[in-house]
């Protein structure tokens, strides 16, 4: 089955086996000659508009996310009375992984049932009445509960790649996608800067309604002017309409026939990853290194505003307008990977007769899990010897570029290795991610407080410079590894 189309897609497999022509006059389809309602053909502005729109969310749910970073410990001060815990400051800033965890799980097979625009509308009116319960929250676990939420809410990071592919042709793509890539780092740039200077001067409480009012002004444009762009959906829907008009009941489209109902299809699909995730030792090993990997991010922004306030004197504000140094180093990460991977892919292709194989996208990855560790353990001696701040976010800036260095290629390597399966696959990769980035931080504060920053962030990595090698081992080996795996054995 090609995770890449409909879930069900089995559907048309089986009804073109049919050679019944009165059967074949039954379907409905877009008309090849123009229809308004392919997606495919809509106006190039409209199809711009969208991914604008799309961006935007992006923005606004990075935005909302890493807003609470540098207010995080004010926040479990407020409503624990002065009784703060780390852990809770740190959980409060992580948890919302765990929503995220989750919600790719859901969201996907739900749009392909449903469509995009009921559950995309539908995930985007939760994540604001979560919002909106943070906001309200009189109590720390309320709080957590409602990042929860927030995060299982999220659409876009599972959907906006969807509706792109939707809209456009594979050879137009890339522009679109790039411009959503984007939009969340410049959220994750500004959200802590301007949330720190809100809430210095009105409160925490008015960052949270901030971000209920940007999120509800996005809803109120997808509610306004997006469109259904999910083929199966149109189709169906279109099917309906002339079944009505002409009184042929007989009309239906290709993704119709009778192969399990809608409750079986989206369990199915639930289950997918975790089946494709186990039958394969290579995305075993790769999603261990990949959350790893990414878990330094969140070990980054629940200590870097402590570090900035306490050590360097800096206010809520100042601390937030750092992260900057980050999001400037992840944009430089993904430069050099949009210029530079497919370069590496062509000439160790070359270099192998001709023959291309999905390891030649990990030399980056290679790099990035070699680096990330060392520039993790400079990062927390810089701040134990308290050295001048510039150098401090340089080396904020330089974990940002190793770390997407030692993650972003792992997508394409996954995307090439797996082909039809790929979409399971991503989704498994993006779970354990997100369960890494829940739990793992907390790990740090109790290190940090026993041996200080130098030597409490030099053993965490220590710890994941041991999982360097699984990248080369996978170049390496990887091809013969992948054999024993039906989902990416070579045809």
């Amino acid at each position: 089955m090609d995770e890449t189309q409909p879930l069900l897609q089995d559907a048309h497999l089986v009804f073109n086996e049919r050679s019944d022509r009165a059967s074949i006059k039954d379907i409905v389809d877009f008309n090849p000659e123009g229809d308004e309602e392919n997606p495919l053909t809509w106006p190039q502005v409209y199809k711009w508009a969208i991914v604008a729109l799309l961006a935007l969310m992006a923005f606004t749910v990075t935005f909302t996310c890493i807003s609470v970073v540098p207010v995080a410990t004010r926040i479990v001060d407020d409503l624990d009375h002065g009784h703060s815990s780390k852990s809770a400051s740190v959980l409060l800033v992580t948890i919302w992984e765990l929503g995220e965890a989750a919600g790719p799980l859901l969201i996907a097979p739900l749009s392909e049932v449903f469509g995009r625009y009921p559950v995309m509308n539908v995930a985007n009116v939760l994540f604001i009445t979560a919002t909106v319960l943070a906001a309200l929250s009189q109590s720390t676990t309320l709080f957590i509960a409602a990042r929860t939420l927030t995060g299982l809410a999220v659409a876009s990071n599972v959907l906006n790649p969807a509706i792109v592919g939707d809209i456009f042709v594979s050879e137009q793509r890339g522009s679109a996608m790039s411009l959503i890539q984007l939009a969340p780092l410049i959220g994750g740039a500004v959200g802590p800067a301007i949330s720190g200077a809100i809430a210095e001067t009105m409160g925490w409480r008015s960052t949270m309604w901030m971000c209920v009012i940007l999120a509800t002004t996005c809803e109120v444009i997808f509610l306004t002017f997006f469109r259904e762009t999910y083929k199966v959906a149109i189709l169906r829907r279109k099917a309906a309409r002339l079944r009505v008009e002409t009184g042929n009941t007989s009309l239906r489209t290709v993704f119709d026939a009778d192969d399990g109902s809608r409750s079986e299809k989206l369990w199915g699909s639930i289950v997918r990853p975790f089946t494709v995730l186990a039958g394969s030792g290579v995305l075993q090993m790769l999603s261990v290194f990949g959350s790893i990997t990414f878990t330094y991010f969140y070990i980054l922004v629940t200590t870097l505003p402590e570090i900035l306030e306490t050590l360097y004197g800096l206010s809520p504000a100042g601390a937030g307008s750092a992260l900057i140094s980050f999001s400037v180093g992840s944009a430089i990460s993904v430069v050099i990977c949009n210029q530079t991977l497919d370069r590496i892919y062509i000439k160790l292709r070359d270099h192998n007769k001709g023959v291309g194989q999905p390891e030649y996208r990990l030399p980056l990855v290679i790099v990035g899990g070699f680096t990330l560790p060392l520039v993790a353990a400079w990062y927390g001696w810089n701040a134990q010897l308290r050295v001048p701040i510039v150098l401090l976010l340089l080396s904020v800036a330089i974990m940002g570029i190793t770390l997407m260095l030692g993650f972003l290629p792992l997508y394409a390597y996954v995307v090439d290795a797996f082909g039809l399966y790929a979409a399971s696959a991503m989704t498994a990769v993006i779970v354990t991610r997100c369960l890494a980035g829940t739990f793992l931080p907390l790990a740090t504060a109790p290190l940090v407080d026993r041996f200080g920053y130098g030597i409490g962030l030099s053993i965490l990595g220590a710890a994941s410079f041991v999982l360097a090698p699984i990248p080369v081992l996978v170049l390496r080996y990887g091809s013969k590894w992948r054999q024993g795996s039906k989902y990416t054995r070579d045809a």
